[in-house]
């Protein structure tokens, strides 16, 4: 009986594995991933690789055994989501599985933004299994920002259409330490988390933070919804992304990201990573 982390040469993925395997010997790792060249360093760790695709049905069949712990990584395809993961919910069924994680959204059934929609239904396939889960909501990457800090210093702005609206994010390596935690522990049966930072922040306050921390001139430009999205368009995103990024601010807005549970903190047993903590460590690469 293994830990199986699917999507694992991803960016989360790796993480997860890091922190299982500070946890659990190597041994009782296996990675599902597309590629085994691309997860070559995992394989010289110890971690099994397992080869199989979420747009394969075919080859999930192989990718999980009687008695594993699954964790789903949602996929990245807007398109094609629910019906990869209704490909490994069908496989981890027929397998045998112990317990299907799965990285959803914060709120989970309550979160009525665009880009929750998929993580919704995938909720209710999982629930409709049979098979004992964990949801891992997680709210917001910090990263999701920092990502973009190249273009922020570029043209001195954070530009968006969340108004006021606060963020409760944390850094992508402390969902990955819940998710190990949930993975390796006991008791987290049928039980959903609801993820996210101990403190909420403000896009005015991100701006501010990047300036102080940099010394230049760094604002935040609050947009009507339409004229984000013609941003968002103008910078080369094709519209219906462009949509969903306008939605989520409109989400932020109405306070839906700004949920601050306690669970993650909890599940990791340490504070959460501040934001200014990741824009430091973003600035110095």
């Amino acid at each position: 009986m293994s830990i199986v982390v699917t999507g694992a040469t991803g960016q989360l993925g790796r993480l997860v594995i890091d922190e299982l395997q500070g946890r659990v010997p190597a041994d009782r790792v296996a990675a599902v991933v597309r590629d085994a060249d691309k997860a070559a360093d995992l394989a010289d760790r110890g971690v099994e690789l397992r080869i199989a695709d979420y747009s394969s049905p075919q080859t999930l069949k192989a990718a999980f055994h009687p008695g594993d712990t699954v964790l789903l990584i949602s996929s990245n395809d807007l398109h094609g989501r629910v019906a990869q993961h209704t490909a490994v919910i069908d496989a981890a069924k027929e397998a045998g599985v112990a317990r299907l994680a799965y990285t959803g959204v914060l709120g989970g059934p309550e979160a009525d933004f665009l880009l929750a929609s998929a993580h919704r239904e995938t909720e209710e396939l999982i629930l409709a299994s049979g098979v004992p889960y964990t949801f891992l909501r997680n709210g917001w990457y910090t990263e999701n920002y920092t990502g973009q800090l190249a273009t922020v210093l570029e043209h001195g702005a954070v530009v968006g259409s969340a108004r006021d609206g606060r963020i409760a994010s944390a850094a992508r390596q402390d969902y990955a330490a819940a998710a190990a935690a949930v993975l390796a522990g006991d008791g987290h049966e049928n039980t959903a988390y609801e993820l996210s930072g101990d403190t909420a922040w403000s896009l005015a306050e991100y701006a501010a933070e990047v300036a102080r921390q940099t010394g230049r001139e760094v604002v935040y430009t609050d947009l009507p919804a339409e004229d984000f999205r013609a941003v968002l368009t103008g910078s080369g995103m094709p519209a219906e992304f462009a949509e969903i990024f306008a939605d989520v601010d409109d989400a932020i807005s109405r306070g839906r990201l700004a949920v601050t549970t306690g669970d993650l903190a909890r599940l990791i047993g340490r504070p959460t990573t501040p934001f200014t903590v990741t824009v430091a460590e973003a600035l110095k690469v």
